[in-house]
């Protein structure tokens, strides 16, 4: 079974929407003092919605694909987060960071291209 193009759009939008969904948690987060109200906060609940939206594009995109190729790709969410942390967070890219990032890119090209992927 060959992973269509199509599927791995699919995929990574998906991370791409998750990546958000955690900018908005930890925005959300932010906000958490006590209490039920402040658990109900708008940024807390656009990041649920985002992480569970994201599962919409997901589940297309592995309907017609390798599992085994997709599912690792959802790591680049990791990738995205990384650079969003940057942005919304001020959060410092480090040497250790960049390492991580190059070898979560390798891991899937590897995939990639072991399971005959262009």
């Amino acid at each position: 079974m060959k992973t269509p193009l199509s599927s791995i759009l699919l995929v990574l939008l998906a991370s791409f929407i998750g990546s958000f969904g955690a900018v908005f948690l930890k925005l959300g987060a932010n906000k958490l003092g006590g209490g039920l109200r402040s658990a109900l906060n708008l940024q807390l609940l656009t990041g649920l919605t985002l992480f569970v939206g994201s599962s919409v594009p997901f589940i297309m995109g592995i309907r017609n694909g390798e599992l085994s190729v997709l599912y690792p790709m959802v790591s680049l969410g990791y990738v995205w987060t990384l650079f969003w942390s940057r942005l919304f967070f001020g959060e410092p890219i480090t040497k250790g960071k960049i390492g991580a990032l190059v070898m979560i890119l390798c891991g899937i090209t590897m995939i990639g291209v072991g399971s005959g992927q262009p």
